[in-house]
């Protein structure tokens, strides 16, 4: 068992350092949000089985919702490689703009956030008080990457 253990431990420490070997802080993004996932389920899962309501069949949809958060992200990484070979590329400019990527940081962050504040929710339903000053900042947090997306609350 602790050969198995060791197994895992070294495959998740080598998925890590290849994520931010080829990707830097982007890669970090990533690790964090596929944590933030990791955790969502795992409190969720944990919460439900508090409430006497666990059931395989929302297990099921909530990895089919983590199932699109991925192809979300997957897209938007396809978006920010495009937009780059674009603009790296376009014979009217004089020199090529540099585009290191945008949209997929984004949508990480926010994402990730999102996950965090769902987290939170679990573990109010799994009986912890949390500050309101953490919800509220959570909150400020998705808030301002909408702004900076240019999304109103309304759009939501």
């Amino acid at each position: 068992m602790d050969e198995k253990i060791t197994q895992w431990k070294t495959a998740i420490a080598a998925a890590g350092g290849l994520l931010t070997a080829l990707w830097g802080w982007l890669g970090w993004l990533v690790l964090g949000w596929i944590a933030a996932m990791v955790l969502d389920y795992l409190t969720g899962s944990a919460a439900a089985c508090k409430a006497g309501n666990w059931s395989s069949a929302h297990a099921r949809e909530g990895i089919w919702h983590k199932a699109g958060m991925i192809v979300v992200v997957l897209v938007a990484g396809g978006a920010d490689l495009l937009l780059s070979l674009l603009l790296a590329n376009l014979p009217v400019l004089a020199f090529p703009v540099r585009y290191p990527g945008l949209l997929c940081p984004m949508v990480l962050v926010w994402y990730s956030i999102t996950e965090l504040g769902s987290v939170i929710e679990n573990a109010v339903r799994m009986g912890a008080v949390v500050p309101e000053w953490l919800k509220k900042t959570l909150e400020i947090s998705r808030d301002a990457v909408d702004k900076l997306a240019g999304e109103d609350e309304d759009d939501r």
